[in-house]
C-alpha cells in the first residue's frame, strides 16, 4: 500500500521525463531577464559616463587657448617712457638757526621760522628739478654746526647750502657767501744745527674738523659766485659775485659749501621772503649744472 504510491511516481517521472526540470527552467528564465536588465543599466550609465566625458573634454578644450595665452611667455618689455636721471649731487639745505636760537628778529618775522619756511619750499622746487634734497633740520630743532655738517659729510656726492634771512640789506635782495678761513701758520725754518721744536700731536696728513673745508674753499667759491650771478638777474639790486667771509657751519663741510642770506626781517610780511624760494631753487640748479662737467651735471 505505502510503496504503490511511489512506484506511480516512478512510473509518472519515466512517463514524462521533462516534467520536473520545468521549475529550474522557469528560475533560468527569470535570470536571464535580470541579467538583460542589469546589462541594460550598465550599458545606461556607460552611455551616460561617455556624454559627461565628452562634455568636460569639449569644456577643457575651449578653455585651454586662454591657459596657454596666460602662459604663454611675456613679450619684450615696452620702453620706459620716463628717461632716466643722469647723475648729480645730492643737495644739503640747512635752515639757519632754530629752537631757542632764533635769529634775526623783525616786527613780524623771526629769522628761524622762515629759513624753514624757505627751506622747505627750496626743496620742494628743487625735487621739482629731479634733485634728492636731505635738510639738516625739518622742525623748531637747533642742530650743533658740526651736526649739520656731519648730514652733508655723510654723502660722497653732495653740496651743502644754509639758507639764512639778514637783519639787514635792502629788501628783496639776496647774497651768496663763501668761508673764509685762516692762512695756517707754517713752521718757521730750523738753523742747522739747531734742536726741532716737538712736533705738532696732529697727524700731519689729517685736517682738523674746523679746517674739513679747505680743500673745498675754490670751488665754494666758484658755487657761490655761479648761484649769485643767478640770483642777480632774478633779485633786482643784488650784487653780481659772491663774499668771502668767515662763516662758521660752513668750515666743517666736506664738499662745496654756500650760504644764502635774503633781505630781510624787516620785510612786513614773510610772503615776500618765502616768495624767493621759486627762483632761489633755480639759481642753485643751474649753478650746479654750470659748475660740473656736461657728461655728469644734473639731477639725481
Amino acid at each position: 500500500m505505502f510503496l504503490q504510491p511511489e512506484s506511480r511516481m516512478r512510473s509518472k517521472r519515466q512517463a514524462f521525463p521533462g516534467a520536473e526540470m520545468r521549475p529550474i527552467e522557469k528560475c533560468s528564465s527569470s535570470l536571464a531577464a535580470v541579467c538583460r536588465d542589469i546589462s541594460d543599466i550598465l550599458c545606461a550609465v556607460r552611455n551616460s559616463l561617455l556624454v559627461v566625458s565628452l562634455v568636460v573634454a569639449a569644456a577643457v578644450f575651449a578653455s585651454q587657448p586662454t591657459s596657454i595665452a596666460a602662459q604663454a611667455p611675456p613679450g619684450p618689455a615696452a620702453e620706459s617712457t620716463q628717461p632716466s636721471a643722469p647723475a648729480g649731487p645730492v643737495v644739503v639745505l640747512d635752515p639757519a638757526h632754530g629752537g631757542t636760537d632764533a635769529g634775526a628778529r623783525g616786527e613780524t618775522i623771526v629769522e628761524k621760522d622762515v629759513a624753514l619756511q624757505i627751506a622747505r619750499s627750496v626743496r620742494a622746487e628743487l625735487e621739482r628739478h629731479g634733485y634728492r634734497v636731505v635738510m639738516t633740520r625739518n622742525d623748531d630743532s637747533n642742530p650743533s654746526y658740526d651736526d649739520r655738517a656731519a648730514v652733508a659729510n655723510a654723502y660722497h656726492d653732495v653740496i651743502f647750502v644754509s639758507l639764512h634771512v639778514a637783519s639787514t640789506g635792502a629788501p628783496g635782495t639776496v647774497r651768496t657767501y663763501y668761508t673764509q678761513l685762516a692762512t695756517p701758520i707754517t713752521s718757521a725754518p730750523v738753523a742747522a744745527g739747531a734742536i726741532a721744536p716737538p712736533p705738532n700731536p696732529s697727524s700731519p696728513g689729517l685736517l682738523q674738523w674746523e679746517e674739513a673745508q679747505r680743500p673745498y674753499l675754490n670751488a665754494s667759491h666758484r658755487l657761490a659766485d655761479l648761484i649769485q650771478g643767478e640770483l642777480a638777474q632774478a633779485f633786482s639790486g643784488s650784487p653780481s659775485v659772491s663774499t668771502g667771509v668767515p662763516v662758521r657751519v660752513l668750515r666743517s663741510v666736506t664738499a662745496p659749501a654756500v650760504a644764502v642770506e635774503i633781505s630781510s626781517v624787516s620785510t612786513p610780511t614773510p610772503d615776500l621772503l618765502t616768495a624767493s624760494a621759486a627762483p632761489l631753487a633755480d639759481a642753485i640748479a643751474l649753478a650746479i649744472a654750470a659748475s660740473r662737467p656736461a657728461n655728469s651735471g644734473g639731477p639725481r
